[in-house]
């Protein structure tokens, strides 16, 4: 059972350096398994044994992959903090640069993209900015796409997650804390629409939810092959947790995506990668990132590996049961 993985590098016998996209490339190469680009959630830190469990899963099932683990920061200390403090769009700045530089991702074909809670936003919002090296497959476990309308309460000694609550005690829509504090810049209350769109940092623009909308997001995000959004039907830290599927909660009423303005104006390309059955609405049982061996397993055998890989995907996915 894994709670709240993190990001770890492991070099796990990658067979080249060079997978590059040559203009002869070999059969061996087309078998290579994609290298995988994690980024962890919340309080977590690259370095976890949580995340390194999840790597080794993930080398296991498709032997020989690359594992990189998206850090902030040279040391877990730095990295667990920039989870809590930090501006997301300079730190989304440092990881497109850090991964444009790595000689191994870089030089590959495509990479797949393995998103915890907060991290899987944040690999959405780097596929819409700048997505090179370029993501074939996204996944995202119980990640908050469409915001949260309220803050996960700390545990005791927590005093990360503690400081952090005392900056929220200032305002949520500050210009301090929407540059400071991570949480604060993918909060977003249904019934305050105008703050929101007025003051957000990150989330009103990687939503494409202003009134100017950024083409390059929906056109990014469109290469993906695949984008899997897993919901934990009891999770209780994220609020609300049909956030995990762009769902919008006021209340009691939820408004599934394929009723929201973002899906049929298609602001993101979220109706165009449905349509061609890309788009994945997945449900784990049990709470915030419990998750087993064989979810995970499950999701790397069917979603990673090779470049040479082929999906069957169908038709648009249909759920009687979507919230």
């Amino acid at each position: 059972m894994h709670h709240l993985p993190t990001l770890i590098t492991l070099a796990l016998g990658f067979a080249s350096a060079t997978t590059a996209r040559h203009a002869t490339t070999s059969d061996d190469d087309f078998e290579t398994p994609l290298p995988l680009i994690i980024w962890h959630g919340l309080g977590d830190s690259f370095t976890s044994a949580g995340m390194q469990e999840i790597g080794s899963l993930a080398s296991s099932i498709n032997p020989d992959t690359f594992v990189y683990n998206i850090h902030l920061g040279a040391s877990a200390t730095d990295d667990q903090r920039a989870t809590f403090f930090g501006n997301l769009t300079a730190q989304l700045e440092e990881v497109c640069a850090d991964l444009a530089a790595h000689p191994i991702l870089s030089t590959a074909p495509a990479v797949d993209a393995l998103g915890f809670s907060q991290g899987g936003q944040l690999l959405r919002a780097y596929i819409q900015r700048c997505n090179f090296p370029s993501v074939r497959s996204l996944v995202t476990f119980g990640s908050q796409h469409n915001g949260i309308t309220q803050f996960q309460t700390c545990g005791p000694g927590d005093w990360l997650c503690r400081g952090a609550n005392a900056i929220l005690r200032g305002g949520v829509w500050s210009a301090f804390t929407q540059s400071r504090l991570v949480p604060a810049q993918y909060f977003r209350d249904p019934e305050d629409l105008e703050s929101y769109l007025e003051n957000s940092n990150f989330l009103a623009d990687i939503n494409n939810e202003r009134e100017v909308k950024n083409e390059g997001y929906a056109e990014n995000l469109k290469t993906l092959e695949n984008f899997v959004m897993y919901l934990f039907d009891e999770d209780v830290t994220v609020v609300p947790k049909e956030s995990a599927w762009f769902a919008e909660v006021n209340g009691t009423d939820v408004t599934p995506l394929k009723e929201r303005s973002i899906y049929t104006e298609n602001w993101l390309g979220l109706r165009d990668l449905d349509e061609a059955g890309k788009l994945k609405f997945l449900t784990v049982k049990g709470g915030h990132m419990r998750l087993n061996d064989e979810v995970l397993n499950s999701t790397f055998e069917t979603y990673f590996g090779p470049e040479g890989k082929s999906f069957d995907h169908g038709k648009q996915q249909q759920r009687p049961e979507e919230l």
